[in-house]
């Protein structure tokens, strides 16, 4: 008697395993920092999940921020019993001085949704006629600064994240901000102070993901601050390469004035369910 009123008192419970596995509040998660699988072994309503992307690299020479893994959170999923794969992107590298542009950052998707990588942050034109625009992707990479003419931001996806901000012209080489899951990336407001990264977002977690990286500084002032949730700071001319943005919160990565941009924050997936 005792043994099947509990059974009816947990009727509704899932019953899966795949990632770290862990317990808060009246729920379960199971957290992913890299690709795997999440196996279903009851059927199940009320599932919630965050899927995350790699963040975009940063801009290497006057470099604009890298924008942030596109962001979505899901939620009243009822789920069959089956295995769903999960794949967790990587960030992008960030932009070489001198040398080449920073690489998007790599989608990750489970449960039937797909977030994008986050764009990668434009630099000087030097390394390539369009190479001052920042990239598109979740979020879009910040606009270069050549000196002599405007860097596009990089256009982020609906219901994903927002566009990198606008690289203006100016002998003192300010950039732009890269896209967050919740604001654009900002402009660099004049020649000496680049723009910050756009906000990412704060799931149920209570943990912010999703921010894009900062503009690199004019001379030796302005740096941009990466967006919360995770965004890499860009860097001035005396500070070296961009910073990294957040392992796990597909931040993007900080441009850098004379140097290296920096790498993007690896992705997430994170499922949870009542308990």
């Amino acid at each position: 008697m005792i043994e099947s009123k509990l059974r009816a008192a947990n009727s509704s419970v899932i019953y899966a395993s795949g990632g770290i596995e862990s317990k808060a509040g009246g729920y379960k998660y199971h957290t992913f920092t890299s690709s795997g699988a999440f196996l279903v072994t009851k059927d199940t309503s009320a599932v919630e999940c965050l899927i995350v992307a790699g963040g975009g690299g940063g801009g290497a020479g006057h470099g604009g921020g890298g924008g942030a893994g596109g962001y979505i959170a899901l939620s009243g999923l009822s789920l069959s019993i089956a295995s769903f794969s999960i794949v967790v992107g990587n960030g992008g590298s960030g932009g070489v001085y001198n040398s080449s542009l920073g690489l998007q950052g790599g989608s990750s998707s489970g449960l039937g949704s797909t977030a994008l990588g986050g764009g990668y942050g434009g630099g000087h034109n030097m390394i390539g006629t369009n190479g001052k625009n920042g990239g598109s992707g979740g979020s879009g990479g910040g606009g270069g600064n050549t000196g002599y003419g405007t860097g596009s931001g990089g256009s982020g996806t609906a219901g994903q994240g927002f566009d990198g901000g606008t690289g203006s012209g100016g002998s003192n080489w300010a950039s732009a901000g890269g896209g967050g899951a919740s604001a654009v990336g900002q402009n660099n407001s004049n020649n000496y102070d680049a723009g910050d990264g756009g906000a990412g977002i704060a799931w149920l977690n209570g943990i912010t993901y999703a921010g894009g990286g900062g503009g690199c500084g004019g001379n030796a002032a302005g740096n941009g601050s990466g967006g919360v949730g995770g965004g890499g700071s860009g860097m001035n001319e005396n500070g070296g390469a961009g910073a990294t943005g957040t392992i796990n919160t597909g931040g993007g990565g900080g441009g850098a004035r004379n140097s290296h941009g920096g790498s993007g924050g690896s992705g997430i997936v994170i499922i949870r369910y009542p308990i």
